[in-house]
């Protein structure tokens, strides 16, 4: 699993256009090492493949159950009320950091067999939806964060994760 400073998280992930077997093997994978992880999302980049490919196993605020991939997603909605709430992250072990995130998102993608998929979600769900959309465009939560709160959590990944860190999480872009 690739922590926090690897290049690979902190680059933007190609689009899949080869749909083979490879690339079923890579979603069966990923949900392997997600459940071995105990996490809810995973984004491929994470397992240091930088294509467009993420699985989840989350649930929502009402503790119901979303399973499934998407390949080559985006997020075409993310709207509603903005929520901060405790975010970590698979490739930050033991962090964590209020992160503010809308209570609503929509992707759209495909399938592994190249079948159109659109996975809606709300509160706690949502919230999955945008983490993994991010790791594939490069960001990792701290990059959403501001002020005091992303200082302290550079600070503690620091500490955690003490190989050099590229020098654009220094500068990167920061969200309200």
């Amino acid at each position: 699993m690739g922590l926090y400073g690897d290049p690979v998280l902190h680059t933007p992930c190609a689009p899949v256009e080869d749909f083979g077997p490879e690339l079923s093997r890579l979603v069966e994978d990923m949900f392997a090492t997600m459940y071995a992880a105990n996490g809810v999302g995973l984004a491929a980049n994470q397992v240091g493949v930088g294509l467009r490919v993420f699985v989840y196993d989350c649930p929502d605020d009402e503790d119901v159950r979303h399973l499934g991939h998407i390949v080559n997603p985006r997020l075409v909605q993310a709207d509603g009320v903005r929520v901060r709430g405790p975010e970590g992250c698979l490739s930050l072990p033991g962090l964590e950091a209020p992160t503010e995130r809308f209570d609503h998102a929509v992707v759209e993608g495909v399938t592994a067999e190249g079948e159109p998929v659109r996975v809606a979600g709300t509160g706690f769900f949502a919230r999955c939806l945008q983490h993994e959309c991010d790791h594939l465009d490069g960001l990792v939560y701290p990059d959403r964060l501001t002020g005091w709160r992303r200082a302290r959590t550079l600070r503690a990944a620091r500490r955690a994760f003490p190989s050099p860190l590229p020098p654009a999480l220094g500068v990167g872009p920061h969200f309200p």
